[in-house]
């Protein structure tokens, strides 16, 4: 089959035609990919900033047709339209039986890039190729457990779907999931990638009575009113601190940091009032440091700091709700995807999301 393949850091993916791909095996699904969204953590990997084993696929965030299923698989058949997930809830685990799904014993492969027995069912050449972040989604199939497949309905464009699988599941998933934002609540979001939209979504459906939003490119900032932002914060310009205490009086309900630093998680923390939460979506890099300041102030302060993995989300629950949601007209998928791309200009796609231009790029296979 056909594949974006990853051969060494800071190199450009080569499109590979020669990529093996072993048939489903007991409780696995092959899936058709169609359309996969390009992602930060996806670049991270390309850049050398986050380790991976090479030779890898990438690609996380896929939507595609059930090709084929393998023993015990009761769920799916043939045809099915499905969104991929990285984190296939495997039900039994010691997180999974106390529904914090994303924390299942699965999340190793985002690591390994290996299914739980080491395997990958992917070579070259007689060589094992890697299931970048658990899936593999720059190909033309992939095969993954039948927990790491939802359904949704056939009529739902592929294109779109696509980007429920990352963006909209950790996004609006960290707010209805990690941080359970009460409607009236303020919000603060910081960084307005897929992700940070999606966030904005979420503040915005949960009800939100203010939705404040800083990002450093101005195209981004006034998208995200059409999402539902309603404060935009220019980060050269405002003080973030200073203009969340003047838009509410005593700081946020909620913060949100998508972009993967230190320092903004820090400011989100500042901008929160006493009791308030932040929740740190954004993948930073290995060496960046946390610092909270003095423990007595974050200790009287009462604010709560939250880690969110994938939106917290279980899968084969939160991602048809959030295709009906899309289906009711209340989830904008369609203003999500500024580029669309063949899977051949993946390179410039790659580039695009460096130079922060567009929201999302989905890929076509």
């Amino acid at each position: 089959m056909k594949a974006a393949l990853l051969t060494m850091p800071g190199s450009p993916l080569e499109i590979a035609t020669d990529i093996d791909i072993a048939p489903p095996r007991a409780g696995e699904v092959r899936v058709a990919v169609k359309h996969c969204g390009l992602c930060h953590s996806d670049v991270h990997i390309i850049e050398g900033k986050m380790p991976a084993p090479l030779p890898v696929i990438l690609g996380h965030e896929a939507a595609g047709v059930v090709d084929a299923v393998g023993p015990g698989v009761d769920e799916l058949a043939v045809g099915d339209h499905v969104v991929l997930t990285a984190i296939p809830s495997c039900g039994r685990c010691y997180w999974c039986v106390r529904g914090e799904n994303s924390m299942c014993v699965n999340l190793a492969a985002l690591q390994t890039a290996a299914f739980p027995d080491g395997t990958t069912g992917l070579s070259r050449r007689g060589e094992t190729v890697y299931r970048g972040l658990g899936l593999a989604g720059f190909a033309e199939y992939m095969v993954t457990s039948a927990a790491g497949a939802a359904k949704i309905p056939a009529d739902m464009p592929l294109e779109l779907a696509c980007v429920l699988g990352c963006a909209i599941q950790t996004g609006v998933g960290a707010v209805f999931n990690t941080a359970k934002v009460e409607e009236g609540a303020t919000v603060l979001v910081i960084g307005l990638g897929g992700i940070g939209i999606s966030v904005v979504q979420g503040a915005r459906i949960a009800g939100a009575s203010r939705i404040i939003v800083s990002d450093p490119v101005a195209e981004r900032r006034a998208a995200a009113v059409r999402f539902g932002a309603t404060d935009l914060l220019d980060p050269a310009k405002d003080d973030l601190m200073q203009a969340c205490m003047d838009l509410t009086g005593v700081g946020v309900d909620y913060a949100f940091e998508t972009a993967g630093r230190a320092s903004l998680i820090q400011g989100c923390v500042a901008a929160t009032r006493p009791g308030g939460t932040t929740v740190t979506i954004g993948v930073a890099p290995f060496d960046d440091v946390l610092t909270l300041g003095p423990a007595v102030l974050f200790t009287a302060s009462e604010k709560k700091l939250m880690g969110c993995m994938l939106g917290s989300s279980n899968a084969l629950r939160d991602l048809p709700r959030f295709a009906a949601l899309w289906k009711a007209g209340r989830l904008d998928l369609e203003g999500m995807i500024t580029m669309r791309r063949p899977l051949s200009e993946i390179n410039e796609a790659i580039a695009d999301l460096q130079a922060s231009r567009g929201i999302r790029t989905a890929l076509a296979m």
